[in-house]
């Protein structure tokens, strides 16, 4: 089994990804359990599960700023090195 592809990730919609989100974490839930009692035979779909839900969770964050800049009509100033906040202006 191959770590999930984020383009199917990025398909779905917002009620999608939510529903997979619970899931995924339901999943991670019962082989964290089954490790903890020894029962986990395929240890290597521990990490995958971990994978696939940064996945999901780093595309529901996308959408949500996403939505969060058209909202506010424009894009937040930039942070440059040290934490300087970039104005777009060359002072």
């Amino acid at each position: 089994m191959a770590f999930p592809k984020i383009s199917e990730i990025r398909d779905l919609n917002d009620e999608q990804l939510a529903e997979e989100i619970v899931a995924v974490k339901r999943q991670l839930f019962e082989f964290r359990l089954q490790k903890a009692t020894r029962r986990l035979e395929k240890t290597h779909e521990l990490t995958h599960a971990k994978h696939k839900l940064a996945q999901l969770l780093t595309v529901e964050s996308e959408r949500q700023r996403s939505q969060d800049q058209t909202a506010a009509g424009k894009q937040t100033p930039g942070v440059t090195r040290l934490g300087e906040v970039s104005t777009g202006s060359n002072n």
